[in-house]
Order: C-alpha cells, then structure tokens, then sequence
C-alpha cells in the first residue's frame, strides 16, 4: 500500500477511534464515593493510557496522546498540570526522576532531574553552634531550597524522545492555569494544613489564602501568575529560569526570603546563586535493573534509593514462592525484606559523584541471599538492624552497628504513561514537604522546594560514615522509585507512588501484589499499607491495623504503629495480553486518582 494511502487510512482509523472515545471516556470504570468527575480508579483500551493523582492533568495527557503525541509528550504535558493541580506535591520548583521505555530499542533510559545544593554547602549546611538546626526551621528557609530540577527535566526529555516543543506541551497547562479549575478536597486541606506557614510569606498568602482563608471546595481556583511563568520559560526554552529573569526572582526569594515580620517565624535565608542555576544539568543515568520470576525490573538509580532498595528487597524475596504462602507470612516476609534492605540503603547509598555507591552489589543475588538468610518465619528481627556488607556478603551475617532511617518528606507525585507505539513512562516528581519550603516566588505563581532538607543535617550514626551529608553541588539521596518491569522485552507495566520513604515499600507491595499474588493492578494499588523502613515500629494504615492478619503478625514480634496519614496514592499502567491498555490509580487515597485511556472499551 502507498505510504500516502496508509497514512490517509491511519488517520482516518484514528479520527474514528478518538471521536468514539469522546462519547465513551469514563464508561468502563466508576470513580470513589463523592469522588469529582473524572477521578477514575482502572481504564482499559487502546491506543494509549495515562495514570494520575488529578483528573485535569490526566485529561490533559490524553488529549496529548489523541492528538498523535507519545508518551513522554503526554508526561511532560500531564506534570505541568500537576504543577497547577497539585502544587504542594510538585511543580517547576522542585524535581524528579524521569524513566522511559523506548519501544523502538527496546532499552530503558533515565533522567535524574534531582534538585542540587548550592556551590556555598558543605556538610555543615544545616548545623548552628555544633547542633542540627530544628527540623522545621530548616523546613521553611532559603537552606532547604536546591536548585530545580523539574523544568530541565523535562526539556530534556522532549528533546531526546518527544515528539512535541516544550511550548506545546506546557500550553494545555498554562491555559489550565490562567482559567482555572474546580478546588477538591485535598486541595483545601492541603492549604489548611499549612496555613500557618503560608499566611507568613505575602506572595503565599495571597495565593493560597485570599481573604485569609483556603479556597473553598468546589471553587474556582486560577493561577495567572504561573500561567505566565509557564509561558516565559516555554517561550525561552527553559533559559528564563536558569539564565533569566525568573531564575532572578528564585535567588532573590531564596536569599531574601520574603517573609512579613509580623508572622514571628525565623526564616534563615539561603545561599542559592544565580551560578547554581546556571549550571545546573540534568543528568543521563543507567537504571537499576533486577531479575524477578524471569521479569525485568527496572528503576532508578543513586542518588535515588529507590531502584536500589526495591531490588534488593525483591531478590530478598526471590527465594521464596510469595504465591503459595498465606496472607501473613506474605506480609511477614515483605515487612522484613524492607527492614533489611532499608539498613543497607542508609549505610551505602548517596550521590555517586560524592561517594562510591556499591550499586551492582546491593543487586546481587549474593548479596540477598546472604540477607534473606536472616528471616525467620516465627519470629520478626529487632530493628533497627545493621547493615551487611554488599562487597563481602557473608552468609547470615549481621552488622555491628544499627541502619536507622532519617525522616524524609512524604508529598510527592508519580505519574505513568503509555502511548500506541508502546513507549512508556514512569516519573515521579516533588517539591519534598507538602507546600515545599512555603514560599512562592513572588509574582511567580509556584513554591519552592525544600528538597535539602533529605541531605542527613549530621551523620545518621555517629563514627559510621554516612553517604548523604550535604556538600556543593550535591544531589539529596532520594526515595522516588518510578519502575517500569519488562517481561520477554517488552512493556508488562509501570509504576510509582508519592510518600517520602515509604514511596519504595508502596511499590514494593505493589508490584508483589501484582505479580505474586495475584490481584489486579487497581487492587494491588488499593491494599491496605505497611511500611517497614528499619525502625521499631511499621507505619501502617488504620485499615491494615483492621485486618485479622494483624493479630498474627503482632505474634510473630511485628511492631505497627499508625502513620499520620494515608500512604501512598499510587498509578500505574500495564499492558494486556491482547495488546490493550490498562490505566490504573489510588481508588480511595487523597480523593482517588485519574486513570485514563485514549479508546476506553468495556472491561471485565
């Protein structure tokens, strides 16, 4: 057939498709209780799919994908929405990491697009008078800002295997925020919770809290001021920020930060330079990559601990058939393998342009193996456990000295995409604590991050090296796991989830769930969680604290305690048998999620 005929047909298979979809989005699926239109939980059809906490941004990365973008056209174009969306979690003052399938080569590539400290840092960043500064000070200050990561990030990205100009692809949501979009519930909370903070800083305040409080549910809410930044650094290609007048106005923030007397709050001002913003990169990173029952696992790597610590804990699992065992002793294994594998991701992992992260040997099956042995079946380990030595494993050994794990900040993004070429997309993003640093860039339209403050403020255990003191130019160590898992080469599915660290024991569960025990995605996305990080006690969610296995789990010396919140609002997409796609998202958590495809079709 003629190249020009086939073309001809395709589009016209294509207008057909998509007008059907238009009349059919939404059908298969129903959204939460109370849930806005368009939080749709599972989607399943062609053409392509994309998987998000937010119902705008989610549509917005469809209609990309209808208009015969591909998959990293569609992430690119669903994370800036977010940052309109859901700006406590994300936006173009944070950063993230980026991880693409490309279909065409069958290879997976990553993008580290991590937030940097500032040329001036040195291990003593966040020290005063020999004592780390308090946690919450160091929080909401021009110390916690590193440079952003996000908007080169995704430049980048487009530039190496998009399809479309960054103009294009930030328009949806530039135009999303100069009109606006209708406030839900977590994004009034959200704002409540840190109203305190906000109402400090005028430019905050005056976005955030008109008239003093947080916009109410089913309001309005524009941003024109971010329209407008989104429209400058796409018109610039990003150079407004990082050689420009917006990148200007950061400095300014960060060193002078804008804070009204009268709040009383001690805000120390930072050090970022016009120079850090200047040469700032991205960086091109080999991913993780782990064996799991003949499936290939692919993550991120140093300074993110994410791919690392999923590894390693799945081949701490690998010797044990998670599918023929009860419920408790899945939970009982998944619980330890994390435990364990926490201890050596808080000895050994840092930024490897700083320290020598062992990487090839914490995925060492040998290396598992040798922690694996430590799991007992009646009885859970005491954390916080030691870590093992990746370079020497030595059968059962334990450490002398204990791993426990720092706090890290819990709102982030993760967001997954696909398009009909069978590109894929895993990328999660933040701007570390929810509402970031609490400061917007006046006139700007978005928050800093205050992603330094996942550097460690002094040495996790005194006498025993620690990877991940600050220094110049350092990247944070990180616990964002985007994945993506290959079976035979090619997609079987992708996911990531929000919450600081227990990001990695959520996707942990989910991909366990999935591929072991035998839930579908949307289920394995919606268990109840746990999350065993080397500390006495698993955070857990109060409907995990529900389940009969609870009891039993208890009598084998497993320690729970309430976390302060959900964990974890996750999405994910997978690719069927029949060459299908199934989007899915957090049923329930912060409101439910958005799954969408391009051609949804009736699903079982």
């Amino acid at each position: 057939m003629p190249v020009q005929r086939r073309t001809r047909l395709l589009r016209s298979v294509l207008a057909v498709s998509c007008a059907t979809a238009l009349l059919t989005a939404g059908a298969p699926a129903s959204a939460a209780p109370g849930a806005p239109p368009g939080k749709v939980p599972e989607q399943v059809g062609h053409l392509g799919a994309v998987s998000s906490i937010d119902a705008d941004a989610s549509q917005i990365g469809i209609d990309v994908l209808r208009r015969g973008g591909n998959a990293v056209d569609a992430a690119v174009a669903t994370a800036a929405a977010l940052g309109v969306t859901d700006p406590f979690s994300a936006g173009i003052g944070g950063g993230g990491f980026f991880v693409f399938y490309e279909a065409r080569t069958g290879k997976v590539h990553t993008i580290d697009g991590r937030e940097t400290a500032p040329g001036t840092a040195d291990e003593n960043l966040f020290v005063e008078n020999g004592k780390a500064i308090p946690f919450a000070e160091a929080v909401t200050s021009g110390l916690s800002v590193g440079t952003p990561g996000t908007p080169a990030t995704w430049l980048d990205a487009l530039r190496k295997w998009g399809t479309l100009p960054l103009a294009k692809a930030m328009k949806p949501a530039e135009d999303l925020a100069r009109h606006g979009f209708t406030v839900d519930k977590t994004f009034h909370d959200q704002i409540a919770n840190n109203a305190a903070r906000f109402s400090a800083f005028p430019a905050t305040r005056e976005l955030y809290l008109p008239g003093g409080a947080p916009p109410v549910v089913g309001s309005r809410f524009a941003n024109p001021d971010l329209a407008k930044t989104y429209r400058e650094l796409a018109r610039t290609g990003n150079a407004a920020l990082y050689r420009g007048r917006i990148g200007e106005d950061v400095v300014r923030t960060v060193q002078q930060p804008p804070v009204d007397p009268a709040a009383g709050l001690k805000v120390r001002p930072g050090k970022l330079s016009g120079e850090d913003l200047a040469k700032y990169r991205t960086v091109d990173r080999e991913p993780t990559h782990t064996e799991y029952r003949g499936l290939d696992v692919y993550g991120m790597p140093a300074p993110s601990s994410g791919g690392l610590t999923v590894g390693e804990a799945l081949n701490i699992l690998e010797g044990t058939d998670l599918s023929q065992l009860g419920k408790t002793q899945y939970l009982h294994r998944f619980l330890e393998s994390t435990r364990l594998s926490f201890a050596d991701r808080n000895r050994w992992i840092g930024d490897p342009a700083f320290v020598d992260v062992p990487s090839a040997e914490l995925l060492s099956q040998e290396f598992a193996d040798s922690r694996a042995c430590l799991i007992d079946p009646a009885q859970a380990l005491v954390s916080p456990v030691a870590p093992g030595d990746p370079r020497d494993p030595q059968p059962c050994a334990a450490g002398d000295t204990p791993a426990p794990t720092p706090y890290e900040g819990e709102n982030t993004t993760h967001l997954t995409a696909a398009d009909r070429w069978g590109n894929v997309v895993a990328y999660t993003l933040t701007i570390e604590q929810e509402g970031g640093s609490g400061m917007v860039v006046p006139g700007r339209g978005f928050l800093l991050n205050n992603e330094l403050t996942d550097f460690s403020m002094v040495p996790v255990t005194p006498g025993v090296p620690d990877p991940n003191l600050p220094a110049a130019g350092k990247r944070p160590r990180s616990s964002m796991a985007p994945t993506i898992v290959l079976k035979d080469g090619k997609p079987l599915l992708a996911a990531g989830s929000p919450g600081g660290a227990s990001i990695i024991t959520t996707v942990l569960q989910v991909l366990t769930g999935r591929l072991d025990r035998d839930l579908s995605l949307v289920e394995a996305i919606a268990e109840p969680r746990a999350s065993q990080r080397n500390s006495d006690n698993a955070q857990v969610e109060q409907a995990f604290l529900n389940q009969p296995e609870t009891a039993r789990l208890r009598a084998l010396g497993q320690e729970f305690a309430s976390a302060p919140g959900e964990i974890g609002a996750s999405t994910a997409v997978e690719l069927l048998p029949d060459g299908r796609w199934l989007a899915a998202a957090e049923p329930v958590r912060r409101g439910g999620g958005s799954a969408r495809v391009v051609l949804p079709v009736p699903h079982p």
